[in-house]
């Protein structure tokens, strides 16, 4: 199955106005004077900040946004590296807290465009072997992010990549009635890394993609019927990175419907607050999923159709 051109043209304006939204808003992601790399509540601007940096790599990396959305997406990554000092935050972090690795996941979004720190790469592969970084105990699709993330970054590990896959939840081929919402993000995220979001749709077995073909629909109504816009999103990306992409026309046309003109996405159905700081913290997560998922989707529509230019010249 390829991508349907109507979910080609729905992908487009989601990521193009999601970017913009990103973009115009970019400011109120900022570090607030005298920021370091303490970050004595990490989620309110460092984990939003690198999510907003994440969705400018995967449509600098993707390359299929036109040249103003390219060079819009160039900005905004460097606005995220400049609020990193360069990378100089991240390698003082991981200088200062050797078993965190949010420094190693965030900088590899950075490193899938050419952006590099000596200190911290020199750093990030001092610490790959330690035993007691080797051992840090994550719930296993987070163990999968910091393997995805040192493959970004070309870090010498030797992961077992099928084990890893086998100890998330979706690895088990659970009961599809059993999911959850937390479960859900889990299966999303497990997918996100497996892929190194949609690039890699080979890093998923047949038994897991032909798993997803078969229940994302049903999941992607549950969460349409409850409003729960930002695991739709999400789900939309994990059907865009199967090999052979899932991608409904209705539901892209759906997500792509409740965007605004300006690219704002709500993260439910609840009313939406219109203070702008607000509005952006509670709702900057979705306009990243969005603009994400509009990329791989191009991307994965792009793919195809040289496929088959390449096809029709032989």
């Amino acid at each position: 199955m390829t991508v349907p051109e109507s979910v080609a043209v729905a992908a487009r304006s989601m990521a193009d106005r999601g970017l913009s939204w990103l973009h115009a808003n970019r400011a109120h992601g900022a570090f607030p004077q005298g920021g370091t790399e303490t970050l004595a509540e990490p989620d309110s601007v460092y984990k939003p900040l690198s999510e907003t940096a994440l969705a400018a790599s995967v449509i600098l990396r993707d390359g299929v946004a036109g040249p103003g959305q390219l060079v819009a997406a160039q900005s905004l990554l460097d606005f995220c590296w400049d609020q990193f000092r360069q990378g100089d935050m991240l390698y003082e972090r991981q200088l200062q807290h050797v078993l965190m690795t949010d420094p190693l996941e965030t900088y590899a979004t950075f490193a899938r465009c050419g952006y590099r720190h000596a200190d911290l790469h020199r750093l990030l592969t001092h610490l790959t072997g330690l035993r007691s970084v080797e051992g840090i105990e994550h719930v296993p699709n987070r163990k999968l992010a910091v393997a995805n993330a040192a493959r970004v970054v070309g870090l010498d590990r030797r992961d077992d990549w099928a084990a890893l896959t086998r100890d998330t939840w979706l690895g088990a081929l659970p009961e599809p009635w059993a999911i959850n919402w937390i479960t859900g993000y889990a299966v999303t995220h497990t997918v996100f890394h497996l892929t190194d979001w949609g690039s890699r749709p080979q890093g998923l077995s047949p038994q897991i993609t032909e798993y997803l073909r078969t229940w994302l629909p049903v999941w992607i109504d549950i969460w349409r019927e409850v409003a729960q816009w930002d695991l739709v999103g999400e789900l939309l990306i994990v059907g865009a990175s199967l090999d052979d992409p899932y991608c409904n026309p209705e539901d892209w046309q759906m997500l792509a419907d409740l965007q605004q003109e300006d690219g704002f996405v709500p993260r439910d159905g609840d009313p939406v607050d219109e203070d702008p700081a607000l509005r952006f913290a509670d709702h900057q997560h979705t306009v990243v999923v969005t603009a994400v998922a509009g990329s791989v989707a191009l991307a994965r529509a792009a793919g195809d159709r040289a496929v088959g230019d390449r096809a029709g010249a032989r």
